[in-house]
């Protein structure tokens, strides 16, 4: 479980560089970038759109939402949430009339929320955001751009 946690470089520091890359390359308007790794929240969606993602997904937010409580036993088919097990017994507790509806929720809320962000930011639309819309907690508590951060002068930064 150590190297599965700690190797490699957190997307908050990747994502900018991957996208400047594929921008100094020629390559951005062929390849889309889709980023993924626990972002399940609004803010955090809108950080990576702002980085330069084209659109984000999230299946820890879709387990989130079905009723995951993250037991750890997703390959001892003893899941209580009856989630990822072929227990019927278990399985029970998994009723998916009731869990489409949370899962719409979910999807619905978090739209709505990056929606929200945006207009904030003053744009029309999430994929208008770019690194000028956002600015980074540093860890003084001081607060400077993205576009300062990760400058790129083709994505308004």
């Amino acid at each position: 479980m150590s190297l599965l946690d700690n190797v490699g470089l957190p997307i908050k520091e990747t994502l900018p560089l991957l996208v400047d890359k594929l921008i100094q390359y020629n390559l951005k308007e062929r390849v889309k970038v889709i980023t993924s790794g626990k972002l399940i929240t609004p803010s955090e969606v809108t950080w990576a759109l702002c980085a330069g993602a084209d659109f984000i997904t999230s299946a820890r937010g879709f387990m989130f939402s079905i009723g995951c409580i993250q037991a750890l036993k997703c390959n001892k088919n003893t899941c209580p949430t009856g989630i990822t097990t072929h227990n019927k017994r278990l399985q029970k507790g998994l009723d998916p009339k009731n869990k489409a509806i949370k899962v719409a929720n979910y999807v619905h809320n978090m739209n709505h929320a990056v929606e929200v962000i945006a207009h904030s930011c003053g744009v029309s639309e999430p994929r208008e955001l770019n690194r000028n819309h956002v600015r980074i907690v540093q860890n003084n508590a001081r607060s400077i751009p993205m576009s300062e951060l990760y400058p790129s002068q083709h994505l308004g930064g």
